[in-house]
């Protein structure tokens, strides 16, 4: 199967699932809708012979790991899972013999089966392989199984109650058992810093290879996520954490494999890609967030307070180091402008006017970028709150002004000093205004 626009493979997917019928041993089959948030009907499911649990195994080009892992993964869940299961290998494109092997494990084994795809990219294997799925918890694991099995359990038992709505492994919590190198380490630790501050993600381990969603939630998110690649993980992380949904994260005890293919500085470098694309489709309203909360709403809260109450969670660190961001590239502009202006108007006009623009494409950007708000609700009162509040900062650098044209040639330079001064305190009220008032959540 050839795969092309994600959006589009969602789609075809779904219309893939109406046309088929339930076959022995056929990996893809008609998916059985749950209601989100309620427990599964394990009865129900082993009486339809529908597996709970669909664990996706990505490979390219492993004909050396492959049979090695899926033995001991079939192993552990025919000893130690109590449930159902399928294995599915998806095959992205291998030019080796991974597929030959692939096919031979599914021929050997009763619950393995395989998917082929023409397209490489991990992103792509499990978007199309979780949409064509018909069992209500879905998994991955990377091929090396660096991720000790025995986290596998407790990764997926939040999904089956119905406590929460996707499960991740976590390397970077204090009771996780991790051996790896240090520059693993540090690119790691430095990719989710950048997620906390400058998404405002809170789940603490966006990349390790092992993960879990309700499939129901699933169909609702995948068709969303357009990363081909290793991005994939924390874009559908970050849809579900800006939609409210719960995230269990587990503990594992993680063992870096020495021969992995993937170059993680290259690919860290993907990802910031990546993270400024998910950012600017955020923000310009490309994905819909506010059908998605909609759609996935739990409660009575409506779906663009929200988008408010998922802001409020980020930590006042990551709010400040956006703001932080925000404020430099403000204060930039606000300096050219001004320099600008000085060439054909007065100081106390080249003031007003650069203030004036950067004051409200500062508080466009704050809204959506450091305290999360989205959408058309109350936009109008939030730029009238942000234009007082540019009002005060106006005060602040005006008196500057005045104070410094009372000193005998101050000279242009010093007055542009002075003003860029001014115009730090009074980013840094703006900062309490915007958190407290402007942007604090209403009742």
């Amino acid at each position: 199967m050839t795969l092309t626009d994600p959006a589009s493979q969602a789609l075809e997917a779904q219309e893939e699932l109406g046309e088929q019928t339930a076959q022995p041993g056929s990996a893809v089959v008609l998916q059985t809708p749950t209601r989100p948030g309620a427990a599964l009907d394990i009865a129900a499911l082993n009486r339809a012979g529908i597996p709970l649990l669909d664990v996706t195994v990505p490979v390219y080009n492993e004909e050396a790991d492959l049979e090695v892992c899926v033995r001991n993964l079939d192993a552990y869940l025919s000893t130690q899972f109590l449930h159902t299961y399928r294995i599915t290998i998806a095959d992205n494109a291998s030019t080796d013999s991974t597929l030959r092997v692939a096919e031979r494990l599914a021929r050997e084994l009763e619950g393995v089966h395989v998917v082929h795809l023409e397209e490489k990219g991990r992103g792509n294997a499990l978007r199309r392989v979780w949409l064509a799925s018909d069992s209500p918890v879905l998994a991955y694991m990377d091929v090396d199984l660096s991720t000790d099995l025995n986290a596998l359990a407790p990764l997926v038992a939040p999904l089956i109650s119905g406590h929460s709505d996707l499960s991740i492994g976590t390397r970077l919590s204090r009771s996780s058992r991790v051996v790896r190198g240090p520059k693993r380490e540090f690119v790691s630790r430095s990719y989710n810093f950048l997620l906390h501050s400058l998404m405002g993600a809170r789940f603490s381990d966006a990349q390790c290879g092992f993960k879990a969603i309700r499939a129901d939630v699933a169909r609702q998110l995948l068709p969303h996520t357009l990363d081909k690649a290793w991005f994939f993980d924390t874009e559908l992380l970050v849809l579900a954490e800006r939609c409210g949904l719960r995230c269990a994260e587990v503990p594992v005890d993680w063992t870096d494999d020495p021969h992995s293919k993937v170059d993680i500085v290259r690919t860290a470098l993907e990802d910031l890609r990546a993270m400024y694309r998910m950012t600017t489709d955020m923000a310009r309203g490309r994905v819909p967030l506010a059908q998605l909360q909609a759609a996935m709403a739990r409660g009575p809260l409506p779906a663009g307070e929200r988008a408010e109450e998922a802001s409020r969670g980020q930590s006042l660190f990551g709010q400040l180091v956006r703001f932080g961001a925000i404020g430099v590239a403000s204060t930039l502009a606000y300096a050219a402008l001004y320099l600008l202006g000085r060439a054909f108007m007065g100081a106390q006009a080249a003031n007003f006017v650069a203030l004036l623009i950067t004051a409200i494409a500062n508080t466009a950007a704050n809204r959506r970028f450091t305290f999360g708000v989205l959408g058309a609700e109350r936009l109008a009162r939030h730029h009238f709150e942000g234009l007082i509040v540019f009002g005060i900062g106006w005060a602040l650098t005006a008196g500057a002004l005045v104070w410094m044209n009372s000193l005998p040639h101050p000279g242009q330079w010093l007055e542009l000093s002075v003003l860029t001064v001014a115009n730090l305190a009074a980013t840094a009220l703006k900062f309490l205004l915007f958190r407290l008032w402007v942007f604090r959540r209403r009742a």
